[in-house]
């Protein structure tokens, strides 16, 4: 694939819980009430002649507009288990240890989380408190997955070259991501978000983690504090898209990763350019081209709006796993573990069982 070519960014812009609400024309979120969902993980870990360790994200996401985590609560044959905190980044995580034993080792984890549409006003200037310093740093630092400097730091300057303002070279961004990259389903999970091999490689294809990624470092080597948020769709879309929601109470395969920019005169503005690619390869009857109107409805909303049919989990890269010696993983978005010292794959059923499963609770 040839990069000059993918530099061209054109000029085209813009009964039961799992039962879908009433549908409303096109694809417009907007803040309609809260909705609160219950997620049950069920965990089974293998015996083995050592012990064991598990860590499980939990909804940890307090945002006023859009997202209110709720009560925690676990039973578990483990000898501990807690809820531990990053000092510094502020994930939220169940950390559980068992010791060598022949019985059987299970946990099951209840999360509450109360979410709604989140939509941002981009027509005219808000009321914004400022990023401190500490939230400026963090949310343009590099991380290890995700560099600002180099080939990134290149194609960000190409892609906001002449733009004025934050507004107008995040909204480049995400429309350069809608038009050269491509939703690639044989990806394992959600993707690494390995974003400097992708531009290296010319290959701008995955899944969320991949093309969320590089939106938020791309804008954070065009100077824009930006952040990835991992969590889970847990209802179907209202808005009848088969792509955008949970498609049954079993959420185990459901997890997505959204994005959010900080403009100085909207605050944090949620965008999404993956699932506009995900409508483009998945929505009935599969492969629409970016004038179809059903991608041009999402692509239009998706900077600046996102439904609430998603719980957020965490904003973490690089994250340390509390009493492993094993490596960082990219992010907490999938449960975790370890048997006799040993990573498990966290995307194999064999490698141990884990089920996710959703059920929305009347408010």
């Amino acid at each position: 694939m040839n990069r000059r070519n993918l530099m061209q960014c054109g000029a085209a812009a813009m009964g039961m819980m799992m039962m879908p609400r009433v549908s409303q024309a096109g694809f417009t979120p907007k803040p309609e009430g809260w909705r609160k969902f219950e997620l049950v993980t069920k965990v089974t870990l293998p015996a083995s002649a050592k012990g064991a360790q598990l860590w499980l994200p939990v909804p940890s996401v307090a945002e006023t507009g859009w997202m209110t985590p709720g009560e925690v609560s676990w039973t578990s044959s483990a000898q501990s288990a807690e809820m531990v905190t990053d000092p510094v980044k502020g994930t939220r995580m169940l950390h559980a240890v068992w010791r060598p034993s022949g019985a059987p080792r299970d946990l099951v984890l209840n999360a509450v989380a109360s979410t709604q549409d989140f939509v941002v006003d981009l027509s005219a200037a808000q009321e914004v408190s400022p990023l401190s310093a500490e939230e400026r740093q963090r949310y343009l630092a590099p991380t290890d997955l995700l560099p600002t400097d180099g080939i990134v730091r290149q194609t960000a300057d190409e892609i906001t070259h002449g733009k004025r303002g934050d507004l107008e070279k995040a909204r480049a961004i995400y429309e350069w991501i809608v038009e050269n990259t491509a939703r690639n389903p044989k990806t394992r999970g959600c993707g690494l978000g390995d974003i400097a091999s992708m531009l290296t490689m010319g290959d701008l294809s995955g899944k969320c983690a991949d093309l969320n990624a590089l939106f938020v470092g791309l804008a954070r080597a065009a100077g824009l504090p930006a952040r990835d948020i991992y969590g889970l769709r847990v209802a179907p879309s209202r808005f009848g898209y088969k792509s955008l929601g949970a498609k049954s109470a079993d959420i185990t395969k459901a997890q997505h990763c959204r994005a959010e920019v900080f403009l100085e005169a909207h605050g944090w503005v949620p965008v999404d350019p993956a699932d506009v690619r995900k409508v483009m390869l998945e929505e009935p009857p599969g492969n629409l081209k970016l004038d179809d109107p059903k991608v041009v409805d999402v692509r239009r909303a998706l900077f600046g709006a996102w439904e609430g049919n998603w719980v957020a989990y965490n904003y973490a890269h690089d994250v340390a796993l509390p009493g492993s010696e094993g490596p960082t993983v990219p992010y907490l978005m999938y449960p975790q573990a370890e048997l006799d010292g040993v990573r498990r794959d966290s995307l194999d059923p064999a490698s141990f069982a884990y089920e996710i499963t959703v059920r929305e609770i009347a408010v």
